[in-house]
This record gives structure tokens, sequence and C-alpha cells, in this order.
């Protein structure tokens, strides 16, 4: 029970940390929807999801220092190998791809996931704690 407990609150605090990742990107196009040449990035949440589950929790790889001078490496986050430039949906004179009406509708559909995450751990850590009460009693 204790390890199927602890494989469903892995995927979703995966789903949930790439939930708040993407929610930063949208936040991030919005802030720069008026900057000339931004490049509007999105990601694709599924696959991120899917590369992240698939690890299996295992240690990321890590850089070694060969010199003193070297800067020490930090971890990257899983979503950023699944970033990609989002498809301009019309063209305007300063280069700026954001579509605002895009992005609003990214941001609303992201935030409704990430609560409904966070409920559903919520409810499965009350769920077993309730579990847990109804033995000691």
């Amino acid at each position: 029970m204790i390890p199927r407990f602890s494989q469903v609150l892995d995927f979703q605090s995966q789903a949930l940390l790439l939930r708040a990742e993407r929610q930063r990107l949208i936040a991030s196009n919005i802030a720069n929807a008026d900057t000339p040449g931004y490049q509007a990035r999105e990601m694709d949440f599924a696959q991120a999801l899917r590369d992240a589950t698939a690890a299996g929790g295992a240690a990321p790889a890590t850089l070694q220092r060969t010199a003193a001078t070297h800067l020490v490496a930090t971890a990257a986050p899983a979503a950023g190998r699944h970033l990609r430039w989002a498809a301009p949906s019309q063209t305007s004179l300063d280069g700026n791809t954001v579509d605002m009406d895009r992005e609003r509708a990214s941001f609303a559909d992201n935030a409704v996931k990430y609560e409904a995450t966070l409920r559903f751990i919520n409810g499965s850590v009350r769920t077993m704690l309730d579990a847990i009460k109804g033995q000691s009693q």
C-alpha cells in the first residue's frame, strides 16, 4: 500500500512542479507582450511529464569540475528540455509573437489544472491519514 501511495504522490508532485514551471513561462510571455522582438515560448507539458515520471526518481547526472575556476553547475528544470518557440498566430511589425488571447486561455487552464492537482494530493493524504487513524482505534 505504501509503495503505491508513494508512486501516486511522486507522479502528482512532478505534475505540480511542471505546472508551476509552465505558469511561470506563461506569465513571462504575458509580461513581455509589448517587448519588441520577444519570441513567445511554450512547453510540451505531456512530454515533460512523461519524461519526469519515466525517470522514476533517478538522480540527475552531475557534471565534473576539472579545475577550481570552473563554475558549479546547477540542475536545470525538467521542463527546460521541452520548451519550444510558440507558433505566431499573426504577424506583428515589431516581431513579437505573444498572442494575448492564447496566453490568457493557457494561464487560466493551467491554473485550474494546478488547483486540481493540489486537491488530488490533499485528498490522497487525507485518505491515508483517515486509514491510519482508523487502524489505531
